[in-house]
């Protein structure tokens, strides 16, 4: 079996960088036009140039997001996107709207086009009707099982690659197409504005008691009825391969440097555990799962790959999210004696124990020796965000290793 890709999520350049320190074959990210997630960085167009170049010299591949249903007044801004595209060179465009995609083949052709899992694309003469217009590959939708997968794969022309997502956020809708934002705020979740109402809390209200508001609740946090468990599919590495899937999509691309690094190296190691040999890949197991529940995640489920979920498995009573680890910061360079030099991103202290995160699986425990801001003043912490920061560790670091720290128990 050909190894799959995996594929990780940037939201912005750092990011970005990050992620294919630490394990990625191709990342995928949004311009500041026509992605579907508006909420998140997304990049400037000189930091997508300055992306692609640093992918490109590391032998990774940029897949851009242009994933919008677009409306006529859209159209003159695609064009210049397009355009724009042409210049940048990246390796693939993520599209959904058929108008969109057939203006990227009119001005752009020579850039592969990857049909977005919002195509909903459940079905092989589906896959195949993409195919036919010159998609190079199509996202699964979310709802679809392994088997189904396996049967699309047995269907579809050979040079036709299958992505699929395996770990992240899942919508409460089917393949996001939820009105509840639109209807809510006005701002269109297919536009890439989702305010998220399916993690609202919510009453009950009998139409004959106006105002007589009853709560939706299980415990003293409130139920969350719509709102879904997060994907992980870190024990099921090998059904995925053999279902013949292409690619193994990590959702995130509104997450954090320390997450995309956590889940990057993860299912990068246990990729390249199961090729090496299956019986590694079991025996890794514990850690690929301690190491995925380190990151912040929501309770979690398989989705439909086993067939469709019951309630339990994909509605829960809480959308509170679990954080065993605070991201600190990821080292941008070192003095001449080790000192890290990084943008603080959360507290800490001198004399914290904290950890070092290394993109080959290595994690150092390592104390704050000292601290001092760019002007070189002294001090014994760190309580500003966005800092820069020149920090003294025990333990040796390296440019682009992550700084953590274990979360304080509530």
């Amino acid at each position: 079996m050909k190894k799959p890709e995996l594929l990780i999520p940037a939201g912005s350049l750092e990011v970005m960088k990050t992620a294919i320190r630490y394990g990625a074959d191709a990342v995928y990210c949004g311009g500041e036009e026509f992605s579907l997630r508006a909420k998140a960085k997304n990049f400037s167009d000189e930091d997508l140039a300055e992306g692609i170049r640093y992918a490109h010299e590391h032998g990774v591949k940029v897949h851009i997001t242009a994933n919008i249903l677009a409306h006529n007044y859209d159209f003159p801004e695609v064009e210049e996107f397009m355009k724009k595209m042409k210049e940048l060179k990246p390796d693939a465009m993520i599209i959904n709207d058929p108008g969109i995609f057939m203006t990227a083949r009119r001005i752009c052709p020579e850039i592969d086009i990857h049909i977005s899992t919002q195509s909903s694309s459940t079905n092989y003469e589906t896959f195949k009707f993409w195919h036919d217009l010159g998609a190079t590959r199509v996202v699964a939708a979310r709802e679809l099982s392994l088997e189904e997968i396996r049967q699309i794969r047995a269907k579809v022309p050979e040079d036709l690659e299958i992505e699929a997502f395996v770990h992240g956020a899942m919508c409460m809708s089917y393949s996001g197409r939820c009105m509840l934002s639109n209807f809510f705020t006005g701002r269109d979740a297919n536009r890439g504005e989702c305010t998220h109402p399916c993690r609202w809390r919510y009453s009950i209200v009998e139409e004959t008691r106006p105002g007589e508001y009853m709560p939706v609740y299980e415990n003293e946090r409130g139920t969350y009825i719509f709102n879904s468990k997060d994907l992980c599919m870190i024990d099921y590495i090998p059904e995925l391969c053999e279902a013949g899937i292409d690619s193994f999509k990590l959702e995130g691309r509104m997450k954090t440097a320390l997450y995309v690094a956590t889940i990057a190296r993860t299912y990068r190691k246990a990729i390249d555990d199961y090729y090496e040999d299956p019986e590694k890949y079991r025996r890794n197991l514990p850690w690929y799962r301690d190491e995925i529940a380190r990151c912040t995640y929501r309770e979690f489920t398989t989705g439909f790959y086993f067939g469709k979920p019951d309630t339990n498995a994909q509605i829960y009573d809480s959308n509170t999210y679990v954080k065993n680890y605070t991201y600190l910061g990821t080292v941008r360079s070192l003095e001449e004696d080790g000192t890290a030099v990084f943008e603080q991103k959360n507290k800490f202290c001198v004399g914290d124990v904290i950890e070092i995160m290394k993109p080959d699986g290595t994690d150092l425990t390592a104390k704050v020796l000292s601290i001092r801001s760019d002007d070189g003043e002294e001090q014994d912490s760190a309580p500003h965000p966005l800092q820069n920061l020149h920090v003294k560790l025990d333990q040796k670091v390296e440019e682009g290793d992550i700084l953590r720290v274990e979360a304080a128990a509530e």
